[in-house]
Parts: C-alpha cells; sequence; structure tokens
C-alpha cells in the first residue's frame, strides 16, 4: 500500500476522532460519535497493518486478536458500577505502552528512523525521555486511581509532613536527569528518570481525596493523550499525534470544566493538593435526630405533588435503580407530575456517569438537567428523591470551612418541601464527609437498597 494512501486513510480516521469528540459531548449524539470512532480505528488499524514499512505484520495481528478477546471480554462482564476504575485501568495501559515504546526506540533507534546508537538527534531524545517520564506518571498513577475507585484503598486522601515538597525535589530530580540523558543519551539514566517519576505519579495521586476522584480520571485521561502524542512523535506517526492531542487537550478541557464546577484550584488538583492546607475538624459522623420513612409515605407525597426532582448518585448506580426510576418516572408523568432529573458535574465517579445509565434505562434528555440550569427550581419543588447522591448535596460544602468539601457547589436540596433520601445506612460520603442534610426537619430518610426501595414506591404508586 502506497504512503499516500496510508496518509490518506490516516487523514480520514483523524477527521471521523474530530467528529467523534464532538457528537460524544451531547447524550443525543454520543451513540453515533462511538460508531464514527469505530470505523474511524478501524481504518486506522487496516492502513497501518498494510504499511509497507512494516514487515513483521504477524505479530501485529496476533496482538490485535488477543487485545481484541481480552477487550471484548471486559467489555462483557464489566458492570457500569465499575467503569469508572475501568477508564483508570485503560489509561495505565495506555501510559505503559507508550513508556515501553520509547525504551524500545531508544534501544534500537534504527528501526524507528530516529537515527542510529549514540547519534540519536536531540529533538528526538527530547521526545523519547517526555514520552516516557509522562507515561510513567500516567501508569503508576492511574494505578493508584484505579485502587481508590475499586475501594483496595482508602479515599480520603493520603498525606504526610512535607509531602509537598518531596514531589518538587522528585520533579527537578526527573527534570535533571531528563537534561543529562539528552546530553548523553545514556540508557541508565533514561530508565533512572522513568523510575523516579513512577514514584511522583504515586506520590501525586494518593493525596486526593474522594470528592476529587471524578477530576482525577478525566486527568489522567488527559496525560494518557499527550504520552501518546509524544511517542507518536518518535515513531513518525502523524495519526498517532492528532489522535493523542486530542484526547489530551479534551481531558485538559473538562479537568479545568470540572474545577471551576466544584470550585476547585485544577493546580492543586493535578500537583497532588500542592499549597492545598491540611485537612482538620473533619467529623466521619454527625449527631442529631433523623426522620425515618417508609415507602408507602414517599408514594403518597409523590402522587400528590405537582413538581419532583430526582437526584441520582453512586448508590443508584450500585444499586442498579435506573429502571426503577424509570417505572416510577412513567408513573408519575401519567399523574400529572413534573419530573426532572438533577446531574452534578461529579455525581457517581467519572464524567458523565449518571447520564449514561439514565440514558441506558431510556429516560429522555429533556428530563435531564445540569447543576446550573436546574438547581435554582428546588425552592419551588414539592418533592425531591435522592437516590446515593450524598457528596453532592451536603450542606457542610457550603457553610463549612474546615470541610474537605467545602466550596463544592452542591444542589440547594434542603430548599424543597420534602426531601427523601434513599441510603443503605448514615455512613458519610465518598469523600469521607457526613451529610448533614440527614439531620434537617425536611429530610426523611428511607433506609435500604435503592433498587428495592423504589419497586416499592412504584408498586405504592400503583394502589393509589
Amino acid at each position: 500500500m502506497s504512503t499516500n494512501f496510508i496518509s490518506l486513510s490516516y487523514l480520514i480516521s483523524a477527521v471521523l476522532f474530530v467528529l467523534a469528540l464532538r457528537m460524544l459531548s451531547s447524550p443525543s449524539s454520543a451513540r453515533r460519535g462511538n460508531v464514527l470512532a469505530i470505523i474511524g480505528m478501524v481504518i486506522a488499524i487496516s492502513a497501518t497493518i498494510f504499511d509497507q514499512h512494516i514487515t513483521n505484520k504477524f505479530i501485529i495481528i496476533i496482538g490485535l486478536g488477543i487485545g481484541g478477546v481480552i477487550g471484548s471480554f471486559i467489555a462483557l462482564k464489566i458492570k457500569m458500577t465499575a467503569m469508572p476504575q475501568l477508564v483508570a485501568g485503560f489509561h495505565s495501559l495506555v501510559g505503559l505502552a507508550a513508556t515501553f515504546i520509547a525504551i524500545a526506540a531508544l534501544m534500537e533507534p534504527e528501526y524507528y528512523g530516529i537515527g542510529i546508537k549514540g547519534k540519536i538527534a536531540p529533538g528526538h531524545l527530547i521526545e523519547l525521555i517526555v514520552g516516557a517520564v509522562v507515561g510513567i506518571i500516567t501508569f503508576t498513577g492511574s494505578v493508584i486511581a484505579f485502587a481508590k475507585l475499586q475501594g483496595i484503598m482508602g479515599s480520603k486522601p493520603i498525606r504526610f509532613r512535607g509531602n509537598n515538597i518531596v514531589n518538587l525535589l522528585i520533579a527537578i530530580i526527573v527534570i535533571l536527569l531528563s537534561i543529562n540523558f539528552c546530553k548523553t543519551e545514556s540508557m541508565n539514566l533514561f530508565l533512572s528518570a522513568i523510575f523516579i517519576s513512577s514514584l511522583l505519579g504515586v506520590l501525586l495521586i494518593i493525596p486526593i481525596g474522594g470528592a476529587d476522584m471524578p477530576v482525577i480520571v478525566s486527568m489522567l485521561n488527559s496525560y494518557s493523550g499527550w504520552a501518546a502524542a509524544g511517542i507518536g512523535f518518535t515513531i513518525g506517526n502523524i495519526l498517532l499525534i492528532i489522535t493523542g492531542a486530542l484526547v489530551g487537550a479534551s481531558g485538559a478541557i473538562l479537568s479545568y470544566i470540572m474545577c471551576k464546577g466544584m470550585n476547585r484550584s485544577i493546580l492543586n488538583v493535578i500537583l497532588g493538593g500542592f499549597g492545598s492546607e491540611a485537612e482538620s475538624a473533619n467529623r466521619d459522623e454527625e449527631e442529631g435526630e433523623i426522620n425515618r420513612s417508609s415507602p408507602e409515605d414517599c408514594a403518597f407525597l409523590l402522587k400528590n405533588a405537582s413538581s419532583a426532582i430526582i437526584v441520582p448518585g453512586y448508590g443508584m448506580a450500585s444499586a442498579h435503580a435506573q429502571y426503577a426510576l424509570k417505572e416510577l418516572d412513567d408513573i408519575l408523568t401519567k399523574s400529572g407530575v413534573s419530573v426532572k432529573y438533577a446531574i452534578h458535574p461529579v455525581a457517581g465517579r467519572m464524567p458523565g456517569h449518571m447520564n449514561v445509565l439514565l440514558a441506558e434505562a431510556g429516560i429522555g434528555y429533556d428530563k435531564v438537567h445540569e447543576f446550573e440550569d436546574i438547581n435554582r427550581e428546588f425552592s419551588n419543588t414539592d418533592v425531591v428523591y435522592i437516590i446515593g447522591a450524598n457528596d453532592i448535596t451536603n450542606p457542610a460544602a457550603k457553610t463549612d470551612h474546615a470541610s474537605p468539601i467545602y466550596g463544592m457547589p452542591v444542589f440547594d436540596v434542603e430548599k424543597a418541601k420534602n426531601v427523601f433520601f434513599v441510603k443503605r445506612g448514615m455512613s458519610p460520603g465518598y469523600s469521607g464527609v457526613a451529610n448533614r442534610l440527614f439531620f434537617n426537619k425536611n429530610t426523611l430518610m428511607l433506609f435500604g437498597d435503592a433498587k428495592d426501595i423504589t419497586e416499592k414506591i412504584v408498586k405504592e404508586l400503583k394502589n393509589l
């Protein structure tokens, strides 16, 4: 296959990736965006396999087969609740692949067309070290993110005295090693920079608390893109450069938008809490009286309400309650109740987590509203039904300066006439902060499995 035809194929793939990214920004066009991305990737892979400069196509085909089988198995078996940690896991593999390619290119520069051993151009040396360092930081950071999301590690920030200074010293050491590597092409310096950078990846993520993990998932996505783009320069693959830049830029923009929506400093999050104050007065337990309720009471108030807002969170995802919510929605809508869904930017464990689940259940996009569009409506709402959304409804974010979630915009659910909160128990949210909303006079607690509680409410509604 000619070089011109391969370049044209790569161009078509790049255009499809750009269009796919545009479509993925809206739930209504996300499916079409995925299809375009798949087509673009098939074209890119096919063009690469038929590239006349690649002599051993058999190994590539075997790798594609093994990877395809593993990927298909994971996709079929994975639960939606585990999607955030799966994304973190995929990011780690992208980073590790970038590092391995950089090592291989340094060992066999003639094969990659970047020179010969001992005489690699300075520009290529910079590409190699940047790609390897960013790749290994992405790998180790994503592994820690996976461990936190999976529950292997605690969700609370892990800090130690002087951790910011240690991070800064490690970063300086990596920079010095990288500069010396570019001067000497020493493999030992190259591997040393990679090893120390791997420690930096760990130390940057462990101080991040549970409330900020969605931002970290997005930021690691950006890192993986930049690592891929850096390696694209090394191996001279235009499509890899374009694709990596798209992923890197989109991930960075999304992270910035989320930090702005959470009233967080993006530098504070990226640098592992650099310059942040130590947490204090963080009470895992609150004292006060709670008002217990029942599905029967909730059904009665919903039936006689004129408006209702449902606030979904990770509790909905873990209980697979989205289909029960859809049935509840249908019954209330037929009864003349205005039903809307309030989606917080960081609800769940990753951006768009709740949107995907609601769309999966067939809930109309017109009923799903973002934070800025719906927050003012709570004061005029009869019933708010919160299903496992803990941190994003916690009033402490507005009043407690010592709380780790202070300053994060949260829904004004307490302004509604009646608030029903579905939860298994009184445990704090993912950030480790107890929710003071539980003790409000207009909050009624429904303890139990979210799906089971919602199905009981549906049953009661049918009998009214």
